[in-house]
């Protein structure tokens, strides 16, 4: 082969389009997206949409299946691909979601033994007042996250504040300002869902806000 057509043949190749890169895992879409649906029922239960004194156990289904299951797939993805403080975010969340729903049904069914309503209280302040406190934990060590991510786990922080005060003291006036903020966080999540499924569709990033520690 000559000279020239070694250098033809090098033009043809660069004038070819080069593949395009596989995109980047990112399983914070299926994490986000099955944990909306429980976090706008939870946000509906506060605010009355679904009868807590006669319905208690209305939510179990979905905040076991769309919201603990999913998440816990997608804290396992997360986990696979080392997005490690993903993984850990998904889990704690699974966490709860699971167990919040294991609680509903077993309270309701009467599996563990508690009937009156002061045992009922003390076992819903003491698994509140557990998973606040890890909550506020997890906000605090993702600070360098973007501020959109750091709003959405302050008003988690917030509605579990809350759902603590209005069980410990009997307020249920408080419940309702809870589900507004489960809306409110719902709304933030929805926000970085959204963004992420802009970007693996070839779109552009949206503001998610600087970081509050760098």
């Amino acid at each position: 082969m000559s000279v020239e057509s070694d250098v033809q043949a090098g033009a043809h190749a660069a004038a070819e389009p080069q593949a395009a890169a596989a995109p980047a895992p990112n399983p914070a879409l299926l994490g986000l997206i099955t944990f909306l649906p429980s976090g706008v029922t939870l946000g509906l239960w506060f605010l009355g949409y679904l009868d807590t004194a006669t319905l208690p156990g209305g939510m179990v289904p979905i905040v076991s299946l769309s919201a603990g299951l999913f998440l816990l797939i997608s804290a396992v993805w997360a986990a696979r691909v080392a997005a490690n403080t993903v993984a850990a975010i998904f889990g704690v969340f699974s966490a709860f979601w699971l167990s919040f729903g294991l609680l509903l049904t077993g309270l309701t069914a009467g599996w563990w033994g508690v009937t009156d309503a002061a045992s009922v209280a003390s076992v819903q302040r003491t698994y509140l007042l557990s998973f606040t406190l890890v909550f506020i934990l997890l906000t605090l060590a993702t600070l360098r996250l973007p501020m959109a991510f750091t709003a959405g786990f302050v008003f988690v922080d917030i509605t579990f504040v809350l759902a603590f005060l209005g069980v410990s003291t009997g307020n249920t006036g408080l419940f309702p300002v809870a589900g507004i903020t489960t809306l409110i966080f719902c709304a933030i999540f929805a926000y970085i869902l959204f963004d992420g499924f802009a970007q693996d569709l070839g779109g552009r990033p949206m503001p998610m806000g600087s970081a509050l520690v760098k």
